[in-house]
């Protein structure tokens, strides 16, 4: 099939969606389709290249940073990916568009649908839902719900990575079929061994928002043993609030601001922490779960948040911004390095089973040979 890909993030824009997107296209390559991938340029990153057999195109836009887009810059996306979307179907019959977020790439696909007559999916990612982020586009998704329901609309199929998001996306008022698909990742050969030391180092990786619960993580550092070595990746508006917030503890807290997820240092801190962290109110379904998964670590996170779909049973699991039950998981996992060993395993192996984006690949080409989705006459 010949599959045109849509996502305002891509590599080394963006975060987990950006990546989600670039290895789902690039396990369909794997398996003999084509992909052209639309997304943002950005400063020196090349126009047009080829990444593992992915032809990704970047537009002209506006955006300042590498790891975050507002919704302003998002809207100069639209406007090129359009140009380009218009270009690429003049020269190829594409069999599906393939957006990621409802805004922006699925208004791109509903305005190109309308003069290339391709149907196309959506991936919804989180930010993209009404309700999904009570801190943040309350007042954006209020104003644009009449065409948020048109994009949904008309949308041969939605695609979400948990039930919580298809949920959401249900009561927003979607009327086109609504499935799940969980996120994927390229699963190593094997994870490194964890290299344990003196300081037990516990890693978070997000963004800095309050809804991530960093602040909670701090907290329960609190009476905690002086062993604990926290480490936080990842750059937002909390930042500033969560460095006053630990200001006590010294060295023991470093944030390191965010960090491409390509980076040696990234990895390296992956490879050296005895366990992982994410202790967010809210989520879709993220990508770093699977990251620690892949790198072996035992992993302490929330219920009822979209977390405990990514882990199931190979994870602590803590009730949101539950203080006293983070102190005691934390505690539980760094005095016990059998436990850590074990629990790294399990959610590899539910990684491999599950989230392999050979597995993951597989479903989203189901969805592509559907009658509904194939080019209309």
């Amino acid at each position: 099939m010949r599959i045109l890909m849509l996502n305002y993030d891509c590599p080394p824009l963006g975060a987990g969606a950006g990546q989600m997107a670039l290895g789902l296209s690039k396990a369909l390559v794997r398996v003999g389709h084509h992909v052209d991938f639309v997304t943002m340029g950005f400063r020196r990153l090349p126009s047009h290249e080829v990444i593992e057999g992915v032809h990704v195109h970047r537009v002209a836009c506006l955006r300042r940073r590498a790891h975050l887009c507002t919704m302003f810059e998002a809207a100069t996306y639209v406007f090129s990916a359009l140009a380009a979307v218009r270009r690429l179907a003049r020269q190829h019959r594409y069999d599906v568009v393939h957006a990621h977020f409802i805004f922006p790439g699925g208004l791109v696909a509903w305005l190109a649908a309308r003069w290339t007559g391709v149907p196309y999916l959506i991936t919804a990612h989180g930010s993209d839902v009404p309700d999904y982020n009570p801190y943040r586009l309350k007042f954006a998704h209020q104003l644009l719900k009449p065409l948020w329901r048109a994009v949904v609309r008309g949308a041969a199929i939605v695609i979400c990575p948990s039930r919580r998001l298809r949920g959401l996306v249900g009561q927003a008022g979607a009327t086109v079929p609504v499935e799940i698909i969980p996120n994927g990742l390229d699963v190593p050969s094997e994870a490194k061994g964890r290299v344990e030391g003196r300081l037990r180092r516990i890693l978070i990786v997000g963004r800095m928002v309050q809804l991530k619960g960093v602040q909670h993580v701090l907290a329960a550092l609190n009476g905690s043993s002086k062993d604990y070595e926290l480490h936080v990746v990842g750059d937002g508006p909390y930042l500033s609030t969560l460095r006053q917030l630990a200001e006590p503890y010294g060295t023991r807290v470093k944030f390191w601001g965010w960090l491409d997820g390509r980076s040696a240092q990234f990895k390296e801190l992956f490879e050296t922490s005895s366990l992982f962290i994410l202790p967010s109110e809210s989520e879709n379904f993220p990508v770093v779960l699977l990251e620690a998964m892949a790198a072996g670590l035992p992993i302490i996170t929330t219920t009822g948040t979209g977390c405990d779909e990514v882990v199931g049973n190979a994870a602590i699991l803590v009730p949101p911004t539950d203080v006293p039950a983070l102190r005691q998981a934390m505690k539980l996992l760094v005095e016990n390095e059998p436990l850590r060993r074990k629990m790294g395993e399990a959610g590899r192996r539910r990684l491999e089973e599950q989230f392999s984006w050979p597995v993951v690949a597989r479903r989203y080409v189901d969805v592509y040979h559907l009658p509904m989705v194939r080019p209309l006459e």
